[in-house]
């Protein structure tokens, strides 16, 4: 006997449902930035300053073409975060050991300690959620966040073993 995978459960898939999951992402997103966002803004800093520090911090030596492949942004747009960043003194920028055009980003102590600051009030809020759902929820969480992205985001996770 084969087994039969039945299809998605088409209560999910109602009009109000889906509009429900739009309204929970954009109110999850909003509190989840909210603390964050005010000490970016003590900083001068926005959003943009915020995953620039976070993947720098997340992947120390990350190219500047890397790092513009993960936050699709115009090479303009982050020049202008990214210089006023060093400037301040939160990231310092090497030159690649084999290619001398390559410029690759670490954070500096200064850096670091944003970047803890920022992620330390989003982490206490994911960790108390997954708390408060249970194993199996979180899992579900993980796979309708992987479902919502392209697949060549999907990839860097599951390379990882992360799904």
């Amino acid at each position: 006997m084969t087994d039969h995978k039945p299809g998605p459960n088409p209560l999910f898939l109602r009009e109000e449902d889906l509009r429900q999951a739009i309204e929970l992402l954009f109110f999850a997103y909003r509190d989840f930035t909210s603390e964050a966002d005010a000490m970016l803004a003590r900083n001068g800093f926005g959003r943009a300053h915020h995953r620039v520090i976070y993947f720098v911090g997340r992947h120390p030596m990350i190219s500047v073409s890397a790092l513009l492949d993960i936050l699709r942004i115009t090479k303009q747009s982050l020049s202008r975060v990214l210089g006023q960043l060093i400037r301040e003194g939160f990231i310092i920028q090497h030159k690649g050991a084999t290619d001398r055009r390559q410029r690759l980003l670490e954070l500096t102590d200064k850096g670091l300690e944003i970047e803890r600051q920022l992620t330390e009030a989003q982490r206490q809020r994911i960790a108390r959620a997954y708390r408060e759902t249970g194993g199996e929820a979180v899992q579900g969480f993980r796979s309708v966040l992987l479902g919502i992205m392209d697949p060549p985001d999907r990839n860097r996770f599951s390379r990882r073993g992360d799904t």
